[in-house]
Order: structure tokens, then C-alpha cells, then sequence
């Protein structure tokens, strides 16, 4: 993806890829221009509209894209890539394999990485709300009359949104990137036709009017800082979406052709309002020739509604991704593209965003009140990823940790003065993303831990696997033609579906194989790794497959590569047979009642282990077992 022609210009491959990102991974960042600086000129930040002010939010808007966008994850955290992958789950892996050998530090850097992923969810459900409604209120400037029909509008914008989301962001991708370039281009224009009236405004450039800022406006300016991160909403996306479109593509189009387009709009949205003060209402709009209103507000709409699909297809990455690391119940994953592994469709995760943006959407009824939700979850997120990725640096890449330490202290200083100007915003409806994110945090958390109980629980209750066999060699049962592939997660124990068999049908396959599926810390296995066979004496045999977080775990296909092993398997000659568990919560130690009954839920209604591995049915026997926690 990442090849040049002669020329030293991008490769077909390349181009197309950078294209498809601009319609998909900056559709959040490429429209928060519509609602910054009208937020941060608001009368809630009291701040007023003075020569200084704007040349000091100018500064601050600037700055902020170039040290958190361009330095911090374009070329730092963007480096964190997991074999291609990106995101924030992505990052934990990589974290957790620097630190490992030492339990507890592993169990802190997941805590830290559920906490970023819960709020990135939270985020996951603001943005298309926020972004929708601010585009659809340009209506109230074109026809006041039409005003109460923002919300119903929005409505149904989203709910198109979402049904689109099965074709997958491929073709996603393919519809909305030359609606975004259009965006692009249109707002840059609209931005340099004022830059031109009002030259001056570049002086914002210099970094010192953004120190002048803090220094005359106090304990404002901080609190100012929750409506200037506006600018960055977005930001994780390129990260979340990295697997989606690959790194070099992402660079591309952000250094060459968005980061130019906003820039230029945001300076056009200042030269305005220092030609007039009264343009703070709605600097976005006003910046727009009265002719050309209405197209732009359709324009908007279009774009706003792209915007929502960065921290959509990054949700499904990170879902996926969860779950293959043992933090999310199972649920079906579609692949939407033979040419990239990394585009997929989760129905359940696109069900539950839909519901909770149309009840943030109804329940807020404005970008003005959810303007006080947001920024929470993102700068949330932004810590997490950056005490991850100084992490990564020291313990993976080796880096000097003075090195480190000179760029984690700016890094986290800035990170952490944008949540806390965000955190004041808390009774003003930014209890929202916290309350999703402590709710998607549970969630996790709770089936991370109960999945460890149930574990212990089985390997406790197993038999030595060894000497099973030798009393098998003693006093062997009727065998019968035929492979028997008893799904396991410890080797070293007997499976309980093996003993289940063995009791109720007193016979044993000729040729019995104990398979355990295990998921790395990679997004993709290596084909020397992916398969260890191990005869165990007496028609037994030992299989340990590996899978990646970011593949699909194929056991059928797996299988059918294991003759390179000397363990060849006949799909029509074989049966799985595997042990369903039925949870059940008591007041044992592990975990609160409360939450030994939610993760009891959640294994009644993950997707079964059966298709999650898709194990043909018509070849498949299932016995029961009950595991109480």
C-alpha cells in the first residue's frame, strides 16, 4: 500500500486507499469546523469577542491540531501499529506484551485501555448525534419556519446512516469520499475568500497569542479549553480506523488535503469575526454567500452525516478486537471485503449505537446541549491512548526514558488540561459519555473476570489428562470409525465433553483429538505458529491453534491445513463434540452478585462458541455442563 511509481508519486493502490479514508476516517474531524468556534464564542464561556480573543482561540485551535493531530498520532501514536491494526484494544495488546511476566502491570494497562475503549464508545454515540443536529439546525438560518423539524430530520438522516452500514466501508467508503472531498474544498474556499478580505487574521499563527490568551483571561481560558477540543473530535478515529484503510493512506490525505481544507476554514471563520463581532451566532454559516446557503446546508448534512462513520467502523474494529482478547461476549462478525481484513460489520454493536443515538438525539434535541456532553469521551480516550502508547515506547521500542519523559510530560499536560475543562461540563449533560462509558466499562470488566472464573472453575473440576490415558490403554472401550475433536481450554486436563461422551455412550472414536483455540496479542498469526499437533499415545492427539485479535477463527479452515502437521482430518469423517456451559451465579468469592447474574446473561445470550468457530452443525455434538461462579 505504501509502494511509489518512479516518479515518486502514489500508486494507484495508495491514491485509492487515501480517497476511500477521506470519506470514512475524517468525516468527524472535517466537520467540526460547523460548531468550534460558534461553541467557544458562546456566552457560556463568557469569553467575548475582541481582537485578542479571537487571535488567541485562533492560536489555541492551531496549535492544538498540529501538537495533538499531526505530532501525537500521526507520527507517534500512529508508529503503535499491532501487524496493521490500530485502536486503542490494538494498543493493549502491544502494552500488555511489553509488560509481560508481570501480572499486575498487565491488569492495569487493560483497566487503563477498557477505560479509553469505554469512552471511545461513549464518543461512538455523541458524534453522529451532535454532528447531524448541527448541520440539520441550518435550517433555522435559511427558514425559522422550520425549526421544530430538526429533531424528526435528524432522525431520519441517522436511521439511513445506520442501515448503510452493512454494505460495509468499502462501498461506504466509495459514496461518501467524493462528497467529502467536495466538503473539503468548499469550506477551504469559503475560508481563503475571507482570509483574503482580512489578511491579519494569520497573525493568529504565532503561539504566543495563545500564551496571551491564558494570561488575561484567567481561570476562563482553562474552562475555554472545553469548547476548543471540539476541533479535535475525530482524532481517535484515525487511529481506531488504521486497520480499515492502512497507515500511509491515513498520512496522506490528512497532511495533503484535510488538515490544508480545515485550517483555511478556521481562519475564515476569524477573519469574520474580526470584520464582525455579531458573527459568533453562527460563524460557519455566515461565512457562506447568502445564495449559496441552502446547497450548503444540504451540503453540511451530507457531511455531518459522514462524520458519523470514523467512530462507527472504529467501534466495530474495537468490538471485534475485544472480543477476540477476552473482553467482550461473542457476537457475529461480517466480513464486508476480500481485499481488506480489516472491514467488518458488527449487526448487534450497529443496533445498539442506533438506539442510543436517536435517544441522545430526542432526549438532548440540540448540538447546543449536547455540545456540553462532548469532549468528555474524547479526551478521555486521548489520555488513555497516550499513557499506552509512552508505554509501548519505553518498554517495546526501547526508546531512553528521558526521551520518553520529554514527550509524555507535554503530551499528558495538554491530554489532561482538555479533560479536566471537560469534566466542569458534568452536570451540563457530560454525565452522559461518563455514564455510558462506566456502563460499557462494567460490561467488559465483568465478562473479562467471569470468564477467568470459568475457567478456573473447569480446570479445577478436570481430571489429569495423562494418567486418563493410561487407564483408557488398560481397559480400552469399544472404539468406533471416525475423528473425535473435543474443544478444550486446558491440554493438560480431560474436557468434560470427553467424560460426558465416554459415560453416556461407553465408546471412544478411533482416533480422538483435544483441541484448544488460543488468541494472541497479534492481529494476524504467522503460518509457523498457527498449528501445534502433539500425539499423545492411544489415539490421542493434542491440537493447539492460534488466532489473531483481528482474524477470524476459522476452526474448520484451520483444520484443513493440519495434514502439513501429519494430522490430516476428513470433514465428513469427523465430529466436534464440546461441552456448552450453563452458568449459574452463587454467593462463592470471585466476583459481587450482581455481577455473577449480569455475566450469567451474557453467556445465555453471546453467540455460541459453535458458530463464533464456525463448526459445522451437521457435524457437531453438544452436552451440557453446569459451572457456578
Amino acid at each position: 500500500m505504501q509502494a511509489t511509481d518512479s516518479n515518486s508519486q502514489p500508486s494507484p493502490s495508495l491514491r485509492a486507499l487515501a480517497f476511500g479514508a477521506i470519506g470514512v476516517v475524517f468525516g468527524d474531524l472535517g466537520t467540526s469546523p460547523l460548531y468550534t468556534l460558534q461553541e467557544v464564542f458562546s456566552s457560556d464561556y463568557g469569553l467575548g469577542v475582541s481582537r485578542a480573543t479571537i487571535f488567541g482561540v485562533l492560536s489555541l485551535v492551531f496549535w492544538a491540531l498540529v501538537i495533538v493531530v499531526c505530532l501525537k498520532y500521526v507520527i507517534f501514536v500512529m508508529r503503535a501499529d499491532n501487524k496493521g491494526e490500530g485502536g486503542i484494544m490494538a494498543l493493549m495488546a502491544l502494552a500488555q506484551r511489553s509488560v509481560r511476566g508481570k501480572p499486575k502491570l498487565r491488569w492495569l494497562v487493560a483497566l487503563v485501555a477498557i477505560f479509553g475503549a469505554a469512552l471511545f464508545y461513549g464518543d461512538g454515540v455523541i458524534t453522529p448525534a451532535i454532528s447531524v443536529l448541527s448541520a440539520v439546525e441550518g435550517v433555522k438560518v435559511a427558514a425559522p419556519a422550520l425549526t421544530p423539524w430538526v429533531v424528526p430530520i435528524s432522525v431520519v438522516i441517522l436511521l439511513g446512516l445506520f442501515l448503510l452500514q452493512k454494505f460495509g466501508t468499502a462501498r461506504v467508503g466509495g459514496l461518501f469520499a467524493p462528497v467529502m472531498c467536495v466538503w473539503f474544498v468548499v469550506i477551504a474556499l469559503l475560508g481563503l475568500r475571507m482570509i483574503l478580505q482580512a489578511p491579519e487574521i494569520l497573525q493568529a499563527l504565532n503561539p504566543l497569542h495563545a500564551v496571551h490568551f491564558f494570561r488575561s483571561h484567567g481561570i476562563a481560558s482553562f474552562v475555554a479549553l472545553g469548547g476548543v477540543v471540539l476541533a479535535l473530535t475525530g482524532t481517535e478515529a484515525l487511529y481506531a480506523d488504521m486497520g480499515h484503510f492502512g497507515k500511509q493512506p491515513i498520512r496522506v490525505a490528512w497532511l495533503g488535503f484535510v488538515f490544508p481544507a480545515l485550517l483555511l476554514n478556521y481562519f475564515g471563520q476569524g477573519a469574520l469575526l474580526l470584520r464582525n463581532s455579531a458573527a459568533s451566532a453562527n460563524p460557519f454559516y455566515l461565512l457562506v454567500p447568502h445564495a449559496l446557503l441552502v446547497p450548503m446546508i444540504v451540503l453540511a448534512a451530507a457531511a455531518t452525516v459522514i462524520a458519523s462513520q470514523a467512530v462507527i467502523s472504529g467501534a466495530y474494529s474495537m468490538t471485534r478486537e475485544a472480543m477476540q482478547l477476552g473482553f467482550s461476549p461473542r457476537m457475529r462478525v461480517v466480513h464486508t471485503s476480500n481485499r481488506m481484513a480489516g472491514q467488518i460489520f458488527v449487526p448487534w454493536i450497529n443496533g445498539m449505537l442506533l438506539v442510543l443515538v436517536l435517544a441522545a438525539v430526542i432526549g438532548f434535541r440540540s448540538s447546543a446541549n449536547l455540545g456540553a456532553a462532548y469532549g468528555i469521551a474524547v479526551t478521555g480516550t486521548m489520555v488513555a491512548t497516550t499513557l499506552l502508547a509512552l508505554l509501548v515506547a519505553l518498554r517495546l521500542w526501547h526508546w531512553h526514558w528521558l526521551a520518553v519523559v520529554a514527550l509524555g510530560i507535554p503530551l499528558l499536560i495538554i491530554d489532561c488540561a482538555f479533560f479536566g475543562a471537560n469534566l466542569l461540563k458534568v452536570e451540563h449533560g457530560g454525565w452522559f459519555p461518563l455514564a455510558l462509558g462506566l456502563l460499557v466499562f462494567t460490561v467488559m470488566t465483568t465478562w473479562r473476570r467471569g470468564r477467568e472464573l470459568v475457567l478456573r472453575e473447569l480446570k479445577h473440576g478436570g481430571l489429569a489428562l495423562q494418567p486418563f490415558i493410561a487407564s483408557i490403554a488398560e481397559h480400552p472401550p469399544v472404539s468406533v470409525p471416525g475423528t473425535a475433536v473435543f474443544m478444550t481450554a486446558n491440554l493438560q486436563a480431560v474436557p468434560h465433553a470427553l467424560l460426558h461422551s465416554l459415560k453416556h455412550f461407553k465408546v471412544l472414536h478411533e482416533r480422538n483429538v483435544l483441541l484448544s483455540v488460543e488468541t494472541l496479542e497479534t492481529p494476524f498469526a504467522e503460518a509457523a505458529e498457527r498449528i501445534e499437533a502433539h500425539e499423545l499415545g492411544h489415539s490421542f492427539h493434542a491440537l493447539l491453534l492460534r488466532f489473531g485479535f483481528a482474524e477470524t477463527p476459522d476452526v474448520p479452515a484451520a483444520l484443513a491445513d493440519c495434514a502439513k502437521q501429519g494430522l490430516a482430518f476428513d470433514t465428513m469423517d469427523t465430529t466436534f463434540v464440546l461441552s456448552r456451559e450453563n452458568v449459574v451465579a452463587t454467593r462463592r468469592p470471585g466476583m459481587a452478585p450482581w455481577r455473577d447474574k449480569l455475566f450469567a446473561f451474557m453467556a445465555r445470550n453471546a453467540l455460541p462458541a459453535t458458530a463464533f468457530f464456525h463448526i459445522p452443525g451437521n457435524r457437531l455434538v453438544e452436552l451440557g455442563t453446569q459451572v457456578e461462579i
